[in-house]
């Protein structure tokens, strides 16, 4: 199993707007380009594709080095020995999917923009955090708002990493980095262009002192 990075650009793979061709050259492009953790979310295809997509995305991080994270789905993180899973308020609890993944799986939670949540999560054995959504959003209907002094707060009051996710652009990242946020989540902004090595290349910029 990987280790958690200390911090960078966290894809998350944009599978409503992609075939599955073009979902692995495109995540292909944007791991070349920097990534440092990928996160596959899928709420639309079937089992077999999921799996078939999720396998093949694993062999990608591997080459990388990135660790390889499933949204929601403990028994496919299981199945095909991805590093870990993400879970939102809907899933398993913390503690439960830790005693079924192990001690070695990272474990990330949705805590949208409720600190006590980042605590208990901390204290049942989550290995980072996330909260959002900053920004206007299309990925995720019905968002809840965060704003930036809650990272501010998380970072004096937690030792997990953040997240920050939620309508993360170019502009906006800096605020969230310079907030304490060890990790920013993209979906839409990087893999919308047609080659997105480039504003990869920019979004790892963004960490730069």
């Amino acid at each position: 199993m990987k280790l958690l990075p200390a911090k960078g650009l966290y894809a998350i793979t944009d599978c409503e707007n992609h075939t599955t061709d073009h979902l692995i050259r495109k995540t292909k492009q944007i791991l070349q380009s920097g990534a440092v953790m990928l996160q596959y979310r899928n709420k639309y295809n079937d089992l077999a594709t999921r799996e078939l997509q999720a396998r093949e995305l694993k062999i990608l991080c591997d080459n990388y080095n990135v660790p390889f994270i499933i949204n929601d789905d403990i028994e496919l993180a299981i199945a095909i020995s991805a590093d870990g899973v993400h879970l939102g308020k809907g899933d398993r609890s913390c503690d439960m999917a830790r005693v079924l993944i192990g001690e070695q799986m990272i474990i990330g939670i949705s805590c949208y923009n409720d600190l006590d949540r980042a605590i208990a999560a901390e204290n049942t054995g989550a290995t980072y955090i996330a909260f959002g959504a900053f920004f206007q959003t299309n990925t995720k209907k019905n968002t809840v708002r965060a704003n930036p002094e809650l990272i501010q707060e998380a970072k004096q009051r937690l030792k997990l990493p953040v997240v920050a996710i939620g309508g993360i652009t170019l502009e906006n990242g800096k605020l969230l980095v310079d907030a304490g946020a060890d990790f920013l989540a993209v979906v839409s902004g990087i893999y919308r262009p047609d080659d997105p090595s480039r504003v990869t290349q920019s979004y790892v910029t963004l960490f730069d002192n």
